[in-house]
């Protein structure tokens, strides 16, 4: 397994070894050795599962957890591809504003972390494009907030020949500026003092 650090701070990509033969392939997308080492504790305790199917041409987010409580996520794409945006909107953090993005596939069997507070994205690139999410939280309705992906402040790589599905809520989100005049951003402080809580990375008995 091997990890890359990526331009928001705190968010890794992993790229798992593919074992294949003439009867399929064999592929572990978290690996919990390689992700201590790249991230320096272990993956959150799981609460939560997700998984999505979109069309081409969907665009999912900017979404995120209000901070308390907050939602860390480990995603990978198990059919399709997707462009995955990870945007730090994390007010106090030294890359707060900026974004990177991954090609998702099952070719490569990529995974995406984002720690608790950011923002993520992703541009379905194919019809019937599945996403996998680990969740450090169960979903709460009144804690999901979103961004505009459009923001031209934030400039998201939505690629030209995509023209974005968005549902009704992204549509009508606001956008970095407007949320943090607002106070609906994630605290920096906040999000790293809750990642370090030993409640987070609890595991069951």
């Amino acid at each position: 397994m091997q990890a890359r650090k990526l331009a928001v701070e705190g968010a890794v990509e992993f790229s798992p070894r593919i074992f294949a033969d003439d009867r399929g392939h064999f592929v572990s997308p978290y690996q919990e050795a390689a992700f201590v080492d790249a991230v320096g504790r272990p993956l959150f305790a799981v609460t939560q599962t997700n998984i999505s199917m979109s069309r081409r041409g969907v665009v999912r987010g900017v979404h995120y957890t209000s901070t308390p409580p907050g939602t860390a996520k480990y995603v990978y794409c198990t059919r399709g591809k997707v462009l995955d945006i990870v945007v730090d909107i994390r007010v106090g953090s030294p890359t707060y504003g900026k974004w990177d993005a991954v090609i998702l596939d099952p070719e490569s069997y990529r995974s995406s972390y984002m720690p608790l507070g950011v923002g993520h994205a992703f541009v379905a690139l194919e019809d019937n494009s599945v996403m996998s999410y680990l969740l450090s939280q169960s979903y709460v309705p009144e804690n999901e907030l979103a961004l505009s992906v459009l923001d031209p402040e934030l400039s998201l790589p939505i690629p030209r020949d995509i023209d974005p599905v968005l549902s009704d809520r992204d549509l009508e989100a606001p956008t970095l500026a407007e949320a943090n005049a607002r106070g609906l951003l994630p605290d920096y402080a906040t999000c790293l003092r809750i990642e370090a809580s030993p409640l987070v990375n609890a595991r069951p008995a």
